[in-house]
Protein backbone atom coordinates (compact mmCIF):
# COMPACT_ATOMS: atom_id res chain seq x y z
CA UNK A 1 0.00 0.00 0.00
CA UNK A 2 2.98 2.45 0.55
CA UNK A 3 4.34 2.12 -2.81
CA UNK A 4 0.68 3.11 -4.22
CA UNK A 5 0.55 6.16 -2.05
CA UNK A 6 4.27 6.63 -2.93
CA UNK A 7 2.97 7.04 -6.49
CA UNK A 8 0.10 8.85 -5.63
CA UNK A 9 2.01 11.75 -4.83
CA UNK A 10 4.61 12.12 -7.60
CA UNK A 11 4.59 15.50 -8.99
CA UNK A 12 3.70 14.60 -12.97
CA UNK A 13 0.33 12.61 -11.79
CA UNK A 14 -0.37 15.94 -9.50
CA UNK A 15 -0.11 18.16 -12.73
CA UNK A 16 -1.97 15.46 -14.98
CA UNK A 17 -4.62 15.15 -12.29
CA UNK A 18 -4.89 19.21 -12.29
CA UNK A 19 -4.89 19.41 -16.21
CA UNK A 20 -7.65 16.70 -16.39
CA UNK A 21 -9.45 19.04 -13.41
CA UNK A 22 -9.12 22.08 -15.06
CA UNK A 23 -10.41 20.41 -18.80
CA UNK A 24 -13.16 18.78 -16.55
CA UNK A 25 -14.31 22.14 -15.40
CA UNK A 26 -14.37 24.00 -18.27
CA UNK A 27 -16.49 20.81 -19.85
CA UNK A 28 -18.74 21.98 -17.42
CA UNK A 29 -18.69 25.16 -18.61
CA UNK A 30 -18.85 24.57 -22.17
CA UNK A 31 -22.37 21.86 -21.56
CA UNK A 32 -24.25 24.64 -19.34
CA UNK A 33 -23.70 27.42 -22.04
CA UNK A 34 -24.10 25.79 -25.31
CA UNK A 35 -27.29 24.42 -27.22
CA UNK A 36 -27.78 20.63 -26.82
CA UNK A 37 -27.50 20.80 -30.61
CA UNK A 38 -23.90 21.99 -31.04
CA UNK A 39 -22.94 20.63 -27.63
CA UNK A 40 -23.21 16.93 -28.42
CA UNK A 41 -20.74 17.29 -31.81
CA UNK A 42 -18.14 19.66 -29.47
CA UNK A 43 -15.87 19.60 -26.53
CA UNK A 44 -14.03 22.29 -24.37
CA UNK A 45 -10.53 22.61 -23.98
CA UNK A 46 -8.96 24.44 -21.46
CA UNK A 47 -9.26 27.57 -20.21
CA UNK A 48 -6.25 30.07 -20.49
CA UNK A 49 -5.34 33.46 -21.04
CA UNK A 50 -9.13 34.31 -19.99
CA UNK A 51 -9.87 32.20 -23.54
CA UNK A 52 -12.08 28.95 -23.95
CA UNK A 53 -10.84 26.28 -26.42
CA UNK A 54 -13.38 24.45 -28.12
CA UNK A 55 -12.88 22.00 -30.45
CA UNK A 56 -15.63 21.00 -33.15
CA UNK A 57 -16.03 18.04 -34.56
CA UNK A 58 -16.33 19.20 -37.80
CA UNK A 59 -16.85 22.52 -40.07
CA UNK A 60 -19.92 22.71 -40.04
CA UNK A 61 -20.40 22.58 -36.45
CA UNK A 62 -17.47 25.31 -35.81
CA UNK A 63 -19.28 27.54 -38.40
CA UNK A 64 -21.85 27.55 -36.03
CA UNK A 65 -20.49 28.25 -32.59
CA UNK A 66 -18.23 30.85 -34.59
CA UNK A 67 -22.03 32.56 -35.37
CA UNK A 68 -23.23 32.19 -31.35
CA UNK A 69 -19.47 33.38 -30.32
CA UNK A 70 -21.38 36.85 -28.91
CA UNK A 71 -24.15 35.66 -27.10
CA UNK A 72 -22.24 32.22 -25.57
CA UNK A 73 -19.26 35.21 -24.13
CA UNK A 74 -22.36 36.60 -22.58
CA UNK A 75 -23.63 33.70 -20.78
CA UNK A 76 -20.38 32.88 -19.93
CA UNK A 77 -20.20 36.39 -18.10
CA UNK A 78 -23.13 35.64 -16.44
CA UNK A 79 -21.76 32.34 -14.99
CA UNK A 80 -18.68 34.72 -13.47
CA UNK A 81 -16.17 33.08 -15.45
CA UNK A 82 -13.09 35.32 -16.57
CA UNK A 83 -13.30 34.05 -19.97
CA UNK A 84 -12.46 36.87 -22.55
CA UNK A 85 -13.00 35.34 -25.55
CA UNK A 86 -13.78 31.59 -27.28
CA UNK A 87 -11.18 29.57 -29.49
CA UNK A 88 -12.65 27.20 -31.50
CA UNK A 89 -10.72 24.72 -33.38
CA UNK A 90 -11.92 21.86 -35.73
CA UNK A 91 -10.74 18.45 -34.29
CA UNK A 92 -11.80 15.80 -36.85
CA UNK A 93 -12.83 11.92 -34.98
CA UNK A 94 -11.26 9.58 -36.95
CA UNK A 95 -12.84 6.89 -36.96
CA UNK A 96 -13.12 4.17 -40.39
CA UNK A 97 -16.25 3.69 -42.30
CA UNK A 98 -17.34 -0.07 -41.89
CA UNK A 99 -16.92 -2.37 -44.46
CA UNK A 100 -19.75 -3.59 -46.08
CA UNK A 101 -19.45 -7.27 -46.88
CA UNK A 102 -20.95 -8.46 -50.20
CA UNK A 103 -22.80 -11.55 -50.53
CA UNK A 104 -21.50 -13.96 -52.36
CA UNK A 105 -23.52 -16.56 -54.25
CA UNK A 106 -22.58 -19.94 -55.85
CA UNK A 107 -23.31 -20.23 -59.50
CA UNK A 108 -25.67 -23.56 -60.27
CA UNK A 109 -23.11 -25.02 -61.88
CA UNK A 110 -20.93 -24.77 -58.44
CA UNK A 111 -24.25 -26.02 -56.78
CA UNK A 112 -24.14 -28.97 -58.42
CA UNK A 113 -20.47 -29.71 -58.72
CA UNK A 114 -20.38 -29.48 -54.94
CA UNK A 115 -23.24 -31.83 -54.69
CA UNK A 116 -22.02 -34.39 -56.97
CA UNK A 117 -18.33 -34.45 -54.18
CA UNK A 118 -21.10 -34.36 -51.32
CA UNK A 119 -22.21 -37.56 -52.25
CA UNK A 120 -19.53 -39.06 -53.01
CA UNK A 121 -18.00 -38.24 -49.68
CA UNK A 122 -21.13 -39.00 -47.57
CA UNK A 123 -20.79 -39.69 -44.20
CA UNK A 124 -17.67 -37.70 -43.50
CA UNK A 125 -17.14 -34.26 -41.95
CA UNK A 126 -16.40 -32.81 -45.09
CA UNK A 127 -19.18 -34.61 -47.47
CA UNK A 128 -21.99 -33.37 -44.24
CA UNK A 129 -20.43 -30.00 -44.52
CA UNK A 130 -20.81 -29.69 -48.34
CA UNK A 131 -24.45 -30.88 -48.29
CA UNK A 132 -25.27 -28.10 -45.66
CA UNK A 133 -23.24 -25.57 -47.85
CA UNK A 134 -25.24 -26.93 -50.79
CA UNK A 135 -28.44 -26.66 -48.55
CA UNK A 136 -27.92 -22.77 -48.10
CA UNK A 137 -27.19 -21.99 -51.86
CA UNK A 138 -30.30 -23.02 -52.68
Amino acid sequence: MQRFNTLLKNPELNALHMRTQETQDAQKIWNAIAPDNLAKFSRAGSIKNKQLNVYADNSAVAAKIKLLLPSLLIQLQKQVCEVTAIRVKVQVKSSPQPRRKTPRKLTPAAVSSLKELSEKLAGTALGDALDKLCKTAD
